[in-house]
């Protein structure tokens, strides 16, 4: 009997949203994979504002748990000539602004592509084409300018609960005692594709990849090409920061 391959999808990259006549499709964007999230239903008629507007909602209430792992960056898609995509953006700038804004410590990257994500073969293809691989080059890099940034503030600080390290054995201390990291506020994990692919302990960081998602802890990858991916390099390519709770970077 042959052994079943292992399934393998990757690290987080984005979360793509693709909107249908009737409905919207959600799947998380793995580096070697797509993975169906949830599929949201239009109860109802596009020309009725009320079944529209809690359509809208649902999707962006589907949205949060998936945002709340760490992945920020939101490809928008619809078929040729519909407005889907755009009806939605135009909601949520209307009713959920915090998610579009710059400053904002829970906002996200949204982008919008034409092209429908109705099963995982269209979804394949579309992932493959030039102006994702754009789209998520440009997102990614703006949302780990944001991390950056965070990390940054809180390099020198001597607050209560921030912990800035940059040892993998330091890092596996701390997520791996849970009493430990519940002393903490809102932590992240960050390192570069580099540090991922070039080192000799693959299997280690793998581990403590699954175990800080588990966790909770903000995980990302972040293109070594890219200024914060640079910036992380100097660290030795990974580093792991917490917040103080009243200053959440979520």
């Amino acid at each position: 009997m042959k052994r079943k391959r292992r399934y393998k999808r990757g690290y987080p990259v984005a979360v793509l949203v693709g909107f249908e006549d009737d409905y919207a499709i959600i799947w998380q964007v793995f580096s070697h994979v797509a993975k169906l999230s949830i599929r949201l239903k239009l109860e109802g008629k596009r020309t009725d504002e009320r079944v529209l507007y809690n359509f809208h909602e649902s999707v962006v209430s589907a949205l949060k748990p998936v945002l709340k792992e760490g992945v920020r960056s939101v490809v928008v898609t619809a078929p040729m000539k519909t407005t889907y995509a755009t009806d939605f953006m135009n909601h949520v700038r209307k009713h959920h602004r915090y998610l579009i804004q710059s400053k904002s410590p829970n906002r996200a990257n949204f982008a919008e592509l034409v092209g429908s994500a109705d099963d995982r073969i269209k979804v394949a293809e579309l992932v493959k084409t030039k102006e994702f691989s754009k789209l998520i080059a440009e997102t990614t890099s703006e949302e780990a300018d944001h991390i950056i940034n965070v990390l940054e503030k809180h390099l020198y600080s001597t607050g209560d609960n921030t912990v800035v390290l940059y040892s993998l054995k330091e890092i596996e201390d701390i997520v791996y005692d849970r009493s430990k990291l519940n002393e903490l506020g809102t932590v992240h994990l960050l390192l570069t594709d580099r540090y991922l692919s070039d080192s000799k302990s693959k299997n280690r960081i793998q581990r403590l990849l699954q175990i800080s998602k588990n966790k909770k802890v903000k995980t990302r990858i972040v293109n070594a090409e890219t200024p914060a991916g640079t910036r992380i390099s100097q660290f030795g390519g990974i580093v792991f920061f917490s917040t103080p709770t009243k200053q959440r970077a979520d």
